[in-house]
Formats: structure tokens, C-alpha cells, sequence
């Protein structure tokens, strides 16, 4: 089979594989679609922590089920997509019903080699039911449920302001399912292309543009000075990290979702006045997943929104580095693999 590898920052090479073999406890997925991450695309130019390089690329996917040995419930033929954060199942974050950070973690695609290839080797526990969903809308379960945890981790109730730094794809869905939790939702980038997006194509009643306006007032003005009781970052950028602190209720929560390889640097007396929550989001659980694929199928999440390029995998290689310029106005790339 074929398979694309970084095999170091900013080289791609296309090379020949074998086809992975059914063993124990195992399924074989024939891969359909490929949806390209912020994860990619920070392997790709070197700055992605827990990396190591070469590396098969790609997490976002969904093919065909084709073999599978411990699988009950599944059928051979079925569309699916998988979680693709592998588990011990016995250290403490497991135990504690908390896979998605387990201390031994591997998560396809940066820890192991992941899908930028013909078919792939999962564990059978790993597997989700297409549920008659499209392989582009199933491509986005995994993004959109890494949205989902933070949501989840934030706690948020209905009618509360929630600030989403960072129009990404993951800070997109945050602000997807902030708004199913019943939020005001508040988008904070320095893209004015993707503040409109967020207003046109998700109707985010509330964007700011960190470069053109003043972040606090803008944030006292919507609030009625109360600012957000909840701020949620997707951005991975130092310097918005550490900015989001101060336009943080009191008694608010702060939730990491973007990573980044720095130290984090704030006012300890600011946060400690606030009586203020920080806590970190990492990857998703099958609880998020399910949660994900049953609002696409209510109709309250429309995954392909956020498709803006689509790319057949023999040309990813040569137009993966322009995905990295946001003047391409990419929000999510999705490979076809045929």
C-alpha cells in the first residue's frame, strides 16, 4: 500500500508499505477520507510537542471496515472512524474513566504512525458507528469532539459568556457546542476572514479582531461588565495564553485546549483575586464522540461548514506547506483516498 511520511520538518515522501494483517484484538480500516489538524500541520513545520519524526501523519479518519477481530456489533463493510488515542487501560488515568490522558498514551499520528495511508491497523475497542453519516462528516467526529471535551471540561451553562480564542477548526467546534450548552459565544482571533466565517457560517452573535479593537472594552461592552465566565483558548500561541488571563471573570474558568511548548507567565495576585479555575483539555472520550455524532445526526452540527479544501492524496504532498498560510483561507483541508 502507499503511504505519505514526514520524514522530517517540511519533507513529505510518498512510500511503499505492506498492508497491515489482522491480529488479535485489532481492526483494519480501509481509509476514505483524511482531515488535515492543527497537529499536521505543527509536525509538519516543526513546533508539534510529542514528536518524532519520520512519521506517518493523520488522526481525522474515516474509511470502510474491512477485517476485525473483537469487534461485536460491527459489520464488515461499515462505515467508521475511530478514536485515535490508543490507551493502557490500567494506569491511574484510566482507571479513573480518564483514557483520553493516560500516562501511556499513543495517539496515532504522533506518537505512532497514524492514516496518511491506504488502510490502517486500530484496536477493535477504538471503533465508532458511521450511524449512516458521510466519510467527510465522520473525518470530523474526532476535531469536533476534541471541541466537545473542552466544552464539557468548562462546565457551561446555559446563559453564560464564553470567549473562544482562536477561529480555528477546534476552536470552531468549541464554539459549536458552547452554543448547543446553551452559551452567549464570544470569538477572539486576529483573522478577519475567519471572524466572518465564524459570524456568516456559524452566526457567532459576538467577534472581536484582536489587531483592530480593544479586546477589554469590547469584552466589558458585550458582557455588561461582568466579562466571560468562561475563556477557553485554541490558538497554541504563548502570548494569547498568557493574555487570556485577564479577560477572565471572577470566579470564572480558564481552559487549555491549544498547546504550546512555553511556560505560562501571569499575575499570580490577578488570578488568585478571581478565585479563578485554570484547567487544562487533552484530546477527547468515546462520551464526546457519541456526543459529537448525535448532533451531527440532530441536524445541530453541520460537520462540512468547515470544509474549505478538498485534495485527492496524491497531490497532499505538494500542497500540504500552502495550508499552512492562513492568506490560502484554509479552515479544513480533507484528503480522498480511492
Amino acid at each position: 500500500m502507499r503511504t505519505l511520511v514526514c520524514t522530517t520538518p517540511g519533507q513529505f515522501d510518498y512510500q511503499s508499505a505492506l498492508r497491515p494483517s489482522l491480529t488479535a484484538g485489532q481492526a483494519i480500516i480501509k481509509i476514505k477520507r483524511i482531515g488535515i489538524c492543527g497537529t499536521d500541520l505543527h509536525a509538519f513545520e516543526g513546533t508539534q510537542p510529542f514528536f518524532n519524526y519520520p512519521r506517518i501523519l493523520g488522526h481525522e479518519l474515516a474509511g470502510e471496515l474491512v477485517e476485525a477481530d473483537g469487534a461485536p456489533g460491527f459489520e464488515m463493510g461499515e462505515r467508521v472512524t475511530f478514536i485515535p488515542y490508543f490507551n493502557c487501560g490500567t494506569c491511574i488515568a484510566c482507571r479513573s474513566g480518564k483514557p483520553n490522558c493516560c500516562t501511556r498514551i499513543q495517539v496515532a499520528g504522533v506518537h505512532i504512525d497514524g492514516g496518511m495511508a491506504e488502510y490502517v491497523s486500530v484496536p477493535s475497542y477504538s471503533l465508532i458507528h458511521g450511524e449512516g453519516l458521510s466519510y467527510e462528516e465522520l473525518a470530523l467526529v474526532e476535531p469536533l469532539a476534541i471541541g466537545a471535551h473542552g466544552v464539557r471540561r468548562a462546565g457551561i451553562q446555559p446563559g453564560e459568556f464564553v470567549l473562544v480564542v482562536g477561529a480555528g477548526p477546534i476552536g470552531l467546534g468549541m464554539m459549536e457546542f458552547a452554543r448547543i450548552a446553551g452559551a452567549h459565544v464570544i470569538a477572539l482571533d486576529i483573522n478577519e476572514a475567519r471572524l466572518r466565517f465564524c459570524q456568516e457560517r456559524l452566526q457567532v452573535p459576538h467577534t472581536i479582531n484582536a489587531l483592530q479593537e480593544d479586546v477589554m472594552a469590547q469584552l466589558q461592552a458585550i458582557t455588561n461588565g461582568d466579562m466571560p465566565t468562561v475563556v477557553m483558548d485554541a490558538t497554541g500561541s504563548l502570548k494569547a495564553i498568557n493574555a487570556g488571563f485577564a479577560y477572565l471573570a471572577h470566579g470564572g474558568r480558564y481552559v487549555l485546549v491549544g498547546l504550546q511548548k512555553g511556560e505560562l507567565n501571569f499575575s499570580h495576585p490577578e488570578f488568585h483575586k478571581r478565585e479563578a479555575t485554570l484547567m487544562s483539555s487533552r484530546n477527547a472520550t468515546r462520551e464526546d464522540f457519541e456526543h459529537v455524532v448525535n448532533s451531527m445526526k440532530k441536524g445541530l452540527v453541520d460537520p462540512k461548514t468547515y470544509i474549505t479544501h478538498q485534495v485527492p492524496f496524491d497531490r497532499v504532498k505538494d500542497e500540504f506547506a500552502s495550508w499552512l498560510n492562513p492568506a490560502t483561507g484554509v479552515i479544513k483541508a480533507m484528503v480522498h483516498v480511492e
